[in-house]
């Protein structure tokens, strides 16, 4: 049976909220890796990857959805505007980038069978960091939600912040292993885990990105140490 434009408009709604809903799983997923890392509590680290599987259904599912959707709009000659279009794709690449990121994840809670029971404290600046991140993933989440162009560019910022925070850990981490304080071991798992931020931080500027294009039909690169935006094109 054929779908009218509301059906269609409808649809893309549903896919919307889906994708919305899937940002806030991401998000407490990396919430739950981050504090078994911590903890070293292996049974929550244990739990991750089935947070995962849940995401990796969703993702696809939202994956088929958006596919079915366009050969519908296809095989039906219907008139989908711009808007729409960017939306799909939109949807699309942002369910990609939450599921790396998911990815990424996993991998902090599976190096938690690796960290030693009698490891150091964590530096403190490292957990200021991984609480930036989350709150990175929470807006971004949010930005997704909303369509909101102004908090896609407050992640696009906070990109600079994460690797601030990455260079001061390592450049702390060998002043400590040049004194004794810091052993070599531990300052491969700060390392590791300032690296996952990172990773984390520039799938969350991805999507940042495609917020943009959706709001605003602008291009955004990372160019020269700043953000660029390039404007769509005229008719």
């Amino acid at each position: 049976m054929p779908t009218t434009p509301e059906g269609f408009a409808n649809r893309i709604n549903g896919l919307r909220q889906d994708l919305a809903a899937q940002a806030r799983r991401v998000q407490a997923l990396v919430e739950c890796a981050f504090d078994s890392f911590f903890s070293r509590d292996q049974q929550r680290a244990a739990s991750v990857p089935r947070l995962d599987d849940e995401i990796d259904r969703i993702d696809v599912e939202l994956e088929r959805a958006s596919v079915s959707l366009l050969a519908d709009a296809t095989s039906q000659g219907a008139q989908l505007d711009q808007l729409q279009l960017r939306h799909v794709l939109t949807i699309v690449k942002v369910n990609n980038e939450l599921e790396r990121i998911a990815d990424v994840g996993v991998a902090i809670a599976e190096a938690v069978s690796r960290v030693p029971a009698a490891m150091p404290v964590c530096p403190p600046t490292l957990r200021v960091m991984t609480n930036s991140v989350v709150g990175i993933v929470r807006d971004v989440g949010l930005a997704v939600d909303r369509t909101d162009a102004r908090l896609a560019k407050v992640v696009l910022q906070s990109e600079d912040a994460v690797a601030a925070f990455k260079a001061a850990l390592l450049r702390n981490a060998e002043d400590q292993i040049a004194s004794g304080k810091m052993s070599v071991d531990f300052a491969f798992v700060i390392h590791e885990l300032a690296t996952r931020c990172e990773d984390i931080a520039d799938h969350c500027t991805n999507i940042a990105e495609q917020v943009l294009y959706l709001a605003t039909g602008t291009i955004v690169r990372h160019q020269e140490g700043h953000w660029v935006e390039i404007p769509p094109a005229s008719d």
